[in-house]
C-alpha cells in the first residue's frame, strides 16, 4: 500500500477533531426534526430512538478509536484507519460506501441550511421584489462553500468551526433557559398527534443527528497526535451530543403541545429567548457539518485513489492529486462538488436524510462487523492502546442491519448487493492481501479454541456414555492406492461425528521428510475436497508403524472433543500389515480406544444397500458400538436406501430371550431396523464353525460387522481376521467404551 498522506500536517489537536464532530451532532436535524419526532413517537418514543441510534454509533465510535490507536494514523480518516487495519480489500469497501455517506451529507447539510431562512422569506422576497425559492439560496450556499474550500483548504474551515460553534452554543442556551408557551406540570410521555408516522420512518428521518461522531476523524492526517485525538475528541463529542439530545427532547415535550411539534418545524423558535436565534443556530450547525463533511469527503476519496482501490489507474492518478504543501485533495473536491450539487438540487430534507441513513447504515454496520471479528480472533497483531469490548461491536453491527430491514428492506437489500459487489470488485485484483476470510478465520479459530477448553472442563467421565459420538483416527501409508478406510472414515464422520485420516510415512523426522509430508498433505486436501468429504487431515512421521500410532493416539481430538475410536485397514488379498494392526490395536486398547479393523475387498463396499451385523455370545461388549457404527453410516448419502441385517447366533435355548432383549433394545434406541431384520440364527459351536455361519447368510453383503478380541488376536496371530474368505469387506469392531444406545441404559 501506497503512503496516504505525501505533503505536511496542519498540526491540530484535539479541539477541531471536538468540534467537528459536536457541529455536525448537534445539526440540522436536532433543529429541525426532533420536534417532529416528539410529535409523532412521544417522548418515551424519541428517547427510545435516541438510545437506539447510539446503540449504533457508541460502538462505531468505540470501534474507531480503539482501530486508530492501533497504528500510526495519516490523512484519509475513518478510511485510513479501516484500510491499515483490515487490509485495502475491506478498507476500499467500507472506503467507498462511506466516501458517499460523507459526500450526500454536505448537500444535505445545505439543504438544511437553506431551510433556515424559511422565517425570513417574506421579507426578502419585499426586499428584491419577486419569489425566492429555496433552492435559490441553496445552490448558491454550495457554490460558495466549495469554493472557498477548493480555494482556502482546511486552514480555514477548521477556523470557521469556532464561530459557528459558539453560534450554536448560544442559540441552544437560549432555548434552553426559554419559557413554556402551555402550563404542564410534567412532561407528556405518550403524548403525539393523531395518525403518526411509523417508529421506523422516524427513525430513518432522525438518524443522520448521530452519525456526526465521526466527522472530525477525517482530519487524521492533520493532526498532531491523532492516536490521542481522535478517540478523545470524538467519544466526548459523542457523549455530549446525546445528553443533549436528551435534554432537547425533555424541553420539546414539556414546554410545546404536540400540533405545534408536528407543524412548525421552527417550534424551537417558539420557547427560545429570542426566536430568531434559532434559525440563526441552525445556519450555523447546517454550515458547521457542510464545512465538516466537505473536509473529510474529499480527504477519503483521496486516500482511496493513493491506494489504487478504483479499477482505473488513470481515475486513482488524478484523483490521488493533492496541491501545495499540505496536499490538499483539489481533485477529489472537484468530484465531490459534482455529487453534492446534484443531491442538493433535490431539495428535500427527508428525501436525503433516508438516503444518508442507509448509506451510514451499511457503512457502519460493516465496521462494527470487521472490528468484531478482529477483535474476537485475537490476532496478535492487534494491539490498541485503547480498548472496547468485542460483544460491543457485535451490537452495533446486529443492531444496525436489523434497523436497515425494518427502516427500507428494499433499500437495505440493495445495499448488501452493492457492499458485496465492492469487495468482490476490489479482492479480484488483491488475491494475495488479506480480506474478509482471514477475520473469519481467526474468529472461527478462537471460537473452537474456546470450545474445546470449554467441552475439556465440562467433561465427566462415566462408566456408560450417552449421547454417544464417534470421534475416528485412521492411519495408513497407502492413502492414494487404497481407498476404502478413507471412504469408511468419511462416510462414519459425515454427520453425527468426526474423522482424521493420517498418512503415516515411515523414517525419521529431518527436512527430506518433511517436504514429502507437506506434498502428500497438499494431496490429501485435494482428495478430501474432491470427495466432499468433512474429515480432517494430515500427515504423520515416524520410525515405525507402531510408534505412529503411540503418537497419534495421544493427540488432542481436532474437533474439540477427546478421540475415541481408531480404524485400521489391509486387504483380504495382502495380508502382510495383519502383524502391525495387531500391535497398534494391543497400543490403543490401552487408552480404552474402540477399535475397528476394516479387511477391504476389490468389491468395494458393493452397492451399499446390505449390512449385516452378527452377534454372539461373545458380543455383549460390542453389539451397541456395531449397531450405531450401522446407523451413522446409512445416514451418508451414498449409503441412502440400505438396511441392517442382525443375525443374531446363540444357542437354542438362549435364542429367544436375547432375540427379545436385542428387539427391546432397537425400540427404545429408536434404531431403523424392523423386528424382521433381527434374524434367529440357532447354533451349535461342535456342530458348525462361525466362519460356516457366516459364509451361509452373508456372502452378498456389502459390509459385514463382527466382533474381536484384543487378547484372542494377540494369541492366534491374526489369524481370525483372515478367515471368512467367501465374504467381502469385513470390519472387525471391538469396544473400548461403555457405549448406551437408549436413554433408559437398556444394553445387551
Amino acid at each position: 500500500m501506497t503512503k496516504t498522506s505525501s505533503g505536511k500536517e496542519h498540526g491540530f489537536n484535539t479541539a477541531p477533531v471536538f468540534l467537528a464532530a459536536i457541529s455536525t451532532i448537534l445539526g440540522a436535524i436536532l433543529f429541525l426534526r426532533f420536534g417532529y419526532a416528539v410529535a409523532n413517537a412521544g417522548l418515551i418514543g424519541t428517547l427510545i430512538i435516541i438510545l437506539v441510534g447510539h446503540m449504533i454509533t457508541i460502538p462505531t465510535a468505540l470501534a474507531i478509536a480503539e482501530i486508530a490507536t492501533n497504528l500510526k494514523v495519516e490523512g484519509g480518516g475513518e478510511y485510513f484507519i479501516i484500510s491499515r487495519s483490515f487490509g485495502s480489500i475491506i478498507g476500499g469497501t467500507i472506503g467507498i460506501s462511506l466516501y458517499f455517506s460523507q459526500a450526500i451529507s454536505v448537500a444535505f447539510y445545505l439543504i438544511a441550511f437553506s431551510e433556515a431562512f424559511k422565517p425570513f422569506l417574506g421579507f426578502l422576497e419585499q426586499f428584491v421584489g419577486f419569489p425566492i425559492q429555496i433552492w435559490m439560496i441553496s445552490l448558491p450556499a454550495t457554490l460558495i462553500l466549495l469554493l472557498v474550500i477548493l480555494f482556502k483548504g482546511a486552514s480555514l474551515g477548521v477556523n470557521a468551526l469556532w464561530i459557528v460553534a459558539g453560534i450554536l452554543a448560544i442559540s441552544l442556551l437560549m432555548f434552553f433557559i426559554g419559557e413554556p408557551i402551555v402550563d404542564k406540570s410534567y412532561p407528556e410521555l405518550l403524548g403525539k398527534v393523531e395518525n403518526p408516522d411509523g417508529f421506523f420512518v422516524i427513525f430513518a428521518i432522525i438518524f443522520p443527528a448521530f452519525t456526526g461522531m465521526t466527522a472530525g476523524v477525517g482530519l487524521s492526517g492533520d493532526l498532531k497526535n491523532p492516536r490521542k485525538s481522535i478517540p478523545l475528541g470524538t467519544l466526548s463529542a459523542t457523549l455530549v451530543g446525546m445528553i443533549v439530545y436528551v435534554i432537547v427532547v425533555v424541553k420539546l415535550a414539556d414546554s410545546l403541545p404536540v400540533g405545534i411539534l408536528a407543524e412548525d418545524q421552527f417550534a424551537m423558535s417558539r420557547i427560545a429567548v429570542w426566536g430568531p436565534i434559532i434559525p440563526i443556530g441552525l445556519a450555523a450547525a447546517s454550515i458547521s457539518s457542510a464545512i465538516g463533511s466537505i473536509l473529510v469527503a474529499p480527504r477519503t476519496m483521496q486516500a482511496i485513489a493513493k491506494d489504487q482501490i478504483l479499477p482505473f489507474k488513470k481515475l486513482n492518478n488524478f484523483l490521488g492529486r493533492g496541491r501545495g504543501e499540505m496536499n490538499e485533495p483539489i481533485n477529489a473536491t472537484l468530484i465531490t462538488s459534482l455529487i453534492i450539487i446534484t443531491f442538493v438540487s433535490i431539495g428535500s430534507v427527508d428525501f436525503v436524510a433516508r438516503i444518508i441513513s442507509m448509506f451510514f447504515m451499511i457503512t457502519y454496520g460493516t465496521l462494527c462487523l470487521v472490528s468484531f471479528l478482529e477483535h474476537f480472533a485475537g490476532n496478535p497483531s492487534y494491539r490498541p492502546t485503547f480498548k472496547s469490548k468485542w460483544y460491543l461491536s457485535l451490537v452495533g453491527a446486529v443492531a444496525c442491519f436489523i434497523i436497515m430491514f425494518q427502516m427500507a428492506p428494499g433499500y437495505a437489500f440493495f445495499a448488501v448487493l452493492a457492499m458485496s459487489g465492492l469487495y468482490w470488485m476490489i479482492r479480484r485484483s488483491r488475491d494475495e492481501e488479506r480480506d474478509l476470510s482471514a477475520m473469519v478465520e481467526g474468529a472461527l479459530f478462537q471460537l473452537t479454541r474456546k470450545l474445546q477448553i470449554l467441552i475439556q472442563r465440562k467433561h465427566e467421565e462415566s462408566i456408560l456414555i450417552r449421547n454417544w459420538r464417534p470421534s475416528f483416527i485412521a492411519i495408513s501409508s497407502d492413502s492414494f492406492s487404497r481407498l476404502a478406510q478413507f471412504d469408511l472414515l468419511r462416510w462414519i464422520s459425515h454427520v453425527y461425528g468426526f474423522g482424521t485420516f493420517f498418512h503415516f510415512i515411515k523414517g525419521p523426522l529431518d527436512k527430506k521428510t518433511n517436504t514429502e509430508a507437506k506434498e502428500i498433505l497438499d494431496k490429501l486436501i485435494s482428495q478430501a475436497t474432491v470427495s466432499k468429504s468433512g474429515i480432517y487431515v494430515d500427515t504423520i512421521i515416524s520410525p515405525s508403524f507402531k510408534t505412529a500410532v503411540a503418537q497419534v493416539i495421544q493427540i488432542p481430538g481436532i474437533s474439540g472433543m477427546e478421540n475415541n475410536s481408531i480404524l485400521f485397514e489391509f486387504q483380504e488379498d495382502d495380508p502382510a500389515g495383519i502383524s502391525e494392526i495387531i500391535e497398534g490395536c494391543n497400543f490403543a486398547s490401552y487408552v480404552d480406544y474402540n477399535l475397528c479393523v476394516l479387511r477391504s475387498s476389490e468389491r468395494h463396499f458393493g452397492y451399499k444397500k446390505n449390512i449385516h451385523i452378527w452377534l454372539t455370545p461373545g458380543d455383549l461388549r460390542n453389539a451397541n458400538l456395531m449397531i450405531l457404527l450401522a446407523y451413522i453410516l446409512l445416514g451418508h448419502p451414498e449409503w441412502d436406501g440400505g438396511e441392517i441385517d442382525l443375525y443374531v447366533a446363540f444357542e437354542k435355548k438362549e435364542l429367544n430371550k436375547e432375540v427379545l432383549r436385542l428387539n427391546k433394545l432397537i425400540d427404545k434406541g429408536r434404531i431403523p431396523i424392523s423386528h424382521k431384520k433381527v434374524k434367529k440364527i440357532p447354533w451349535n459351536k461342535r456342530a458348525k464353525s462361525f466362519e460356516a455361519l457366516v459364509s451361509e447368510n452373508s456372502q452378498l453383503a456389502d459390509l459385514v460387522m463382527m466382533g474381536f478380541s484384543v487378547s484372542k488376536l494377540q494369541q492366534d496371530k491374526g489369524a481370525f481376521f483372515k478367515r471368512f474368505d467367501t465374504i467381502n469387506d469385513v470390519l472387525f469392531v471391538r469396544t473400548g467404551q461403555q457405549i448406551a444406545i437408549s436413554d433408559t441404559e437398556y444394553r445387551l
